[in-house]
């Protein structure tokens, strides 16, 4: 089988297709890849044949507005929701002929979150299946917003569903006339879902209570798989579980893929904090340079790691709220604290909170003093046990990776 599939994003994004073309191929199907350039040699690392996809990620990530988004959401919707989209109508026509080409040919194609809406057009054009892969419940349900009623929040993501059809059909029905298609009169996620698509949830049931059930309707269409992840060994995974095992269990910081204002401060701010809760803190830098920085003895800096090997020997975790970054913590069984700013971040800052295994708060409100009294919140015996429960109901990386590539390959034979 012929297998094409591309997703544009930051690492957490991308890994998911990555680690199923890393397991079609060793099940000996033809893979082909697209990601964004900046994360090419991520993917021919892996062993796949890649292709540059979309524009290099600082062109399309707008860092400052990422980190105040939810804050000038609430002051500004309209106007927040036309600059968060701006990205994929200006790069519309150039990530729609990469896919055309990448498709040519294949048995099937898949998607991540974004750009979803150029590759449905291209399954539709070449009549193949297209299989989207959904790091978080991007579709409308009652579920993300716990504290809020059900219907209000289903309501709302049809809302947006149908207001990024609106700002994006010009572009959608100009690439789908070259393409020979009719025009569009409904959304993307409503074409998607009438051709019968496979929308798998990377990541698992548990993790969202009650979404499951909610989703029933759709059959066998929305599978929950698991986070999809390689779990990837790295440079300093030894140096850093040597460490840990020289003293107490240590507060793993993690920054993600988006670099925090200032490094020298969080390194402070994390050395102040974890001298005043007398605890040992191991910060893993993802996107930022903490190079030069004066750092404590009680503090690691240190860049990537293998988060399934790292979490699971500290005491708790703090993090960002990725998708890729929630589902170790909650894999690892140790109590969470989310400091979230952007894009799928205060959904998994809501169900860790949800799940009893951890708290949330918006990075932009957060400081010395509510750093302490959320480490200390998390630290209480009660997450630490409700953490293990929940870990024991995990899918595991392996697992998870072979259900997709299961479900990729059964699309083809369909």
């Amino acid at each position: 089988m012929k297998f094409a599939l591309a997703c544009y994003g930051t690492r957490g994004d991308v890994e998911p297709s990555v680690s199923i073309g890393r397991e079609l191929e060793r099940r000996g199907h033809e893979v082909n890849l697209a990601v964004p350039p900046d994360l090419v040699p991520f993917a021919e690392e892996a062993g796949l044949a890649t292709v540059s996809y979309g524009p290099k990620l600082s062109d399309f990530l707008q860092e400052d507005f990422l980190r105040n988004f939810w804050a000038e959401l609430a002051r500004r919707p309209l106007k927040t929701l036309r600059e968060l989209w701006q990205p994929i109508v200006h790069y519309w026509d150039q990530t729609g002929a990469t896919l055309k080409s990448l498709a040519d040919g294949v048995d099937l194609l898949s998607t991540g979150l974004n750009y979803e809406q150029p590759a449905a057009n291209i399954a539709e054009y070449y009549d193949i299946p297209l299989v989207t892969l959904h790091h978080f419940p991007m579709r409308p349900n009652g579920q993300l917003v716990p504290m809020l009623p059900p219907t209000l929040v289903r309501s709302a993501g049809s809302m947006s569903e149908w207001m990024l059809w609106r700002m994006t059909k010009d572009v959608d029905n100009a690439q789908r006339r070259e393409l020979g298609l009719g025009p569009t009169t409904r959304t993307s996620a409503r074409r998607i879902a009438d051709r019968g698509t496979l929308e798998i949830q990377g990541y698992d049931a548990v993790s969202v209570p009650g979404l499951a059930k909610e989703w029933a309707r759709w059959g066998d269409r929305r599978p929950f798989v698991g986070a999809l992840t390689m779990s990837l060994s790295t440079d300093v995974d030894n140096e850093v579980t040597s460490w840990i095992a020289d003293g107490p269990p240590p507060i793993c910081f993690v920054t993600g893929s988006i670099p925090v204002k200032s490094p020298a401060e969080t390194v402070e701010m994390i050395s102040a904090t974890c001298s005043q809760l007398d605890q040992r803190a191991l910060l893993c830098g993802g996107g930022t340079d903490f190079t030069g920085i004066l750092q404590s003895e009680h503090v690691k800096v240190v860049g990537a790691v293998n988060y399934a090997e790292v979490f699971p020997l500290c005491r708790a975790v703090i993090h960002h709220g990725g998708s890729g970054t929630t589902a170790a913590s909650l894999r690892a069984g140790i109590p969470t604290l989310i400091l979230w700013s952007s894009a799928d971040q205060p959904y998994w800052g809501n169900q860790v909170q949800r799940l009893g295994v951890g708290t949330a708060r918006r990075l932009s409100r957060s400081g010395a003093k509510t750093l302490v009294t959320d480490i200390r919140r998390i630290l209480r015996p009660e997450y630490a046990t409700r953490a293990r429960e929940l870990a024991a109901q995990m899918t595991s990386p392996a697992e998870s990776v072979s259900k997709a590539a299961d479900l990729f390959e059964r699309s083809v034979i369909q």
